[in-house]
């Protein structure tokens, strides 16, 4: 790493390597403060920004009156393939994020508030509907064994849902964009994923409980489509270090 590099970041970089090669396992101590100081030479400060960094990804946690440590990281498994594949019983069926947190071993849950909005220019282009028309506006919060996990505001166009037994997205029987629409007739076809890093938000921090430096999350802009038209598109957001995500692409 370039000797211009700041010092706290060429620390948190060699603890990095050591903890993704197991030099460091889950459960080990990291070096104190002061052992750090010594070490490299370095303030207080320094040592503690380096350590703060590791904290932002999820990679170490400190344990009061002990240290800090290598965290032991059971993620949720998000794979796209087949995750919103039809019930034959939609009533029946359940969420797709409650069956990746079961997977993975956890209890999934969430809260959600849903409420009638005008489309902005960039959820309307997404929806290929005209900016001011009106949209459904759901946002959830996702839980996983008591801890926030997963962010998601989606919008679906009124002139699908509205006055239907789904327009309310929490309302109905089924389960699940998928499972709501084909209540009404209307068949998913396709879905269209972009994925994104970037640093999180203080309303993320907030929400996610994430460190207050150096956290980052992922975003997943996700369409859903029916016969080439958007019926419902989502910002979904992951804390960097809670989630896998698998995307099984056939070839042609």
């Amino acid at each position: 790493m370039p000797e211009t590099t700041p010092a706290y970041l060429r620390i948190a970089a060699l603890l990095r390597t050591q903890i993704t090669s197991g030099e460091l396992a889950p459960g080990d101590q990291l070096p104190s403060e002061t052992e750090l100081m010594a070490e490299h030479g370095v303030s207080r400060t320094v040592a503690k920004w380096a350590i703060s960094v590791l904290k932002g990804e999820g990679l170490v946690e400190g344990r009061r009156g002990s240290g800090v440590y290598v965290r032991t990281i059971r993620r949720i498994v998000r794979e796209s393939h087949g995750r919103n594949a039809r019930s034959k019983a939609p009533d029946a069926s359940t969420s797709p994020f409650a069956r990746d947190a079961q997977a993975a071993g956890h209890a999934g849950g969430w809260e959600h508030h849903s409420a009638h909005d005008t489309a902005d220019a960039v959820v309307a282009a997404r929806l290929g509907i005209s900016p001011g028309d009106a949209v459904m506006r759901s946002a959830y919060r996702f839980i996983a064994d008591g801890s926030p996990i997963q962010l998601s505001t989606s919008w679906e166009p009124l002139s699908v849902t509205g006055g239907t037994p789904v327009e309310w997205p929490e309302e109905g029987a089924a389960v699940g964009v998928v499972a709501r629409m084909d209540t009404i007739g209307v068949r998913i076809d396709e879905t269209i994923e972009r994925v994104t890093a970037r640093a999180a938000t203080s309303e993320e921090i907030e929400r996610l409980g994430l460190p207050a430096r150096g956290a980052y999350v992922l975003v997943i802009e996700r369409t859903y489509l029916a016969a080439g038209n958007p019926v419902e598109t989502a910002d979904i957001v992951f804390p960097g270090d809670r989630y896998e995500l698998v995307y099984r692409v056939p070839v042609d």
